[in-house]
């Protein structure tokens, strides 16, 4: 199971936000890079990293601190957030990130989601963000009447890489992985699946890669809060 420790990225500093809420947000490292750094050193080797700027307003100035993060680590970036057409997917891929994650482009557009799968094949992952069995869109700030395993149905040709599914009502709450609706999830969907939303502790990790059918899983506030040690989470790599 791969470990993606999570930078989120807003007005160029690495924060948290709380179920989504643009208005409660936690700065906890002001420089991006060096929290990079810092995943690397301890043994880490891919990065999970959102531009929330980018997700929000479709367009970002955090462009420099991200590539400064792809040239100078060795670490395999994930990266998501405000990438909604082929021209952004073409720069990234180019500039050397690992895996581009389509939002609200692969929910509103599939024909550019399908034409990404096929121009970048094992490169492209969708995030589907979900609040209440329905799916978000916009940095989660725009609700939509798509259900999630209904979407999934559609993605299964796609070429899709893999899923990042987020619960939203759990993340930045550590309140745990729904273990319940995500058993659901996975008897349903056959594409390979990142979770990410509540993981509290490193039982829930152990739990999540005894089902053996989970991908890797997305770990953010636990880790800035130090309720997950770096050195015990690296022995699950």
């Amino acid at each position: 199971m791969i470990i993606f420790p999570a930078i989120d990225l807003k007005d160029g500093k690495c924060v948290r936000l709380y179920k989504g809420d643009f208005q409660k947000t936690t700065i906890f490292n002001d420089s991006p890079y060096d929290q990079a750094l810092k995943f690397q050193r301890k043994g880490f080797t891919n990065l999970h990293l959102i531009d929330l700027d980018g997700a929000l307003k479709g367009k970002s100035n955090n462009k420099k601190i991200i590539n400064k993060i792809i040239t100078k680590t060795n670490l395999k970036i994930q990266l998501g957030g405000g990438i909604r057409n082929l021209k952004q997917v073409h720069f990234w891929i180019n500039n050397g990130v690992e895996t581009v994650v389509l939002g609200t482009v692969a929910i509103q557009n599939q024909k550019i989601l399908k034409k990404a799968c096929n121009l970048f094949p094992g490169r492209i992952a969708v995030a589907l963000d979900v609040r209440d069995n329905l799916l978000a869109i916009k940095g989660w700030i725009k609700q939509t009447k798509l259900k999630l395993l209904d979407f999934c149905k559609k993605l299964e040709d796609f070429g899709v890489s893999r899923i990042i599914y987020t619960d939203i009502n759990r993340d930045g709450t550590k309140k745990g992985i729904n273990f319940l609706e995500l058993k659901k999830i996975i008897k349903k969907i056959s594409i390979p699946l990142v979770v990410s939303g509540g993981v509290s502790n490193i039982t829930n990790i152990k739990k999540l890669k005894n089902l053996g059918t989970v991908e890797g899983v997305i770990i953010g506030k636990a880790i800035y809060d130090k309720s997950i040690n770096l050195n015990q989470l690296k022995k699950l790599i």
